[in-house]
């Protein structure tokens, strides 16, 4: 069984402390039986520890907490531990819409050297700008988190890597925190082979107005589920609001059906700070419609990413894995009931 974390009582309230006893009374006694309230049960991670050469610098890591992507976030967070050369000094901001005792605990047992806080992302700023997409997945409000980062996280963090759930870091995420953003707000791989136009509707091209939107840039196509954001920029920027607003020319016109990257794309496409492809191997999941096996894309690989309809937990589950799936499941550290009895 995994070791359960432990907690300094001296400060806590009587009904605090009543209350923290009976929540991680009823997660134990879940634990015991194998399952915490539908959440999935892992093995504990390994201890990571920092190499010699390792400074005091810290590298922030923004996720979300889904009880639909647990699995994927926790073998992203077991991937990153792994490759990096000082696990130590990476801290996790994790987002939630809601608290939720036992997915905490599940962190706290599985990682319980991690460095993190969780952040409540309150649904009512964005739930009225939520347009219906072409996958029902891209419609729920936490998928917009991304968007408020620099709103809800702490003012000192000046510079922060955001990471989908869907991934996992076969590289130092070092590497990718010490990118040079050369005075942009944001930097990702850039794709600017892709079909640019069909992230966007007809009513959006046919409109005089909108269709100059790009005018005076080179737009691509960039992935928002690996960027590096300069927090700063993006806040003197207000580039928060600048998404919203794109949000709202949505609501009345339907300017794009996918979800929260289109307007990423109507702000900064064609001004961000384009770096190598290594560090989106993109589209693993297939596309957004039925998920088809995809094989991986030329050079090398730094981060592997299931972007689209297939995840790879949900195929190997199902025992139809694509080729890919193998990648992804060295990581992976949850346990079956079956496997719990028979440790």
């Amino acid at each position: 069984m995994s070791r359960m974390a432990f907690w300094s009582f001296s400060s806590v309230p009587l009904v605090g402390l009543l209350s923290l006893f009976f929540t991680t009374t009823a997660a134990a006694a879940s634990l015991r039986h194998g399952i915490i309230r539908n959440v999935p049960i892992f093995r504990e991670a390994p201890a990571f520890r920092n190499g010699e050469t390792c400074t005091a610098d810290r590298v922030h890591v923004a996720m979300t907490l889904d009880g639909n992507y647990l699995r994927g976030t926790m073998a992203a967070v077991q991937s990153i531990l792994q490759h990096s050369t000082c696990p130590e000094n990476v801290f996790f901001h994790f987002l939630w819409v809601r608290h939720e005792a036992e997915v905490f605990l599940s962190i706290k047992s599985t990682f319980p050297y991690l460095n993190f806080k969780v952040y409540k992302f309150d649904t009512i700023r964005v739930r009225g700008l939520i347009s219906k997409s072409i996958r029902q997945a891209l419609d729920q409000p936490l998928n917009y988190a991304r968007i408020y980062l620099a709103d809800i996280l702490p003012s000192h963090v000046n510079r922060l890597i955001y990471l989908d759930s869907d991934l996992v870091m076969v590289d130092d995420i070092s590497k990718l925190w010490g990118v040079n953003l050369n005075e942009k707000v944001l930097a990702a791989p850039e794709y600017c082979h892709a079909n640019f136009t069909s992230y966007f509707t007809e009513a959006f091209w046919s409109n005089p107005k909108l269709a100059k939107t790009f005018q005076g840039r080179k737009p691509c196509y960039f992935n928002t589920g690996v960027m590096v954001v300069d927090m700063d920029k993006w806040r003197q920027g207000d580039y928060t609001q600048k998404v919203e607003d794109w949000m709202i020319v949505q609501k009345q016109k339907r300017i794009y059906r996918l979800g929260s990257l289109p307007p990423f794309l109507l702000v900064l496409a064609g001004n961000i700070e384009p770096i190598d492809h290594r560090w989106n191997q993109h589209g693993l999941g297939g596309d957004n419609v039925e998920g088809k096996c995809r094989s991986l894309h030329p050079g090398p690989i730094s981060l592997l990413h299931w972007s689209g309809k297939g995840k790879p937990w949900l195929r190997l589950d199902s025992r139809k894995p694509c080729n890919v799936d193998h990648l992804w499941a060295p990581y992976d550290l949850y346990r079956s009931s079956g496997h719990s009895l028979e440790e």
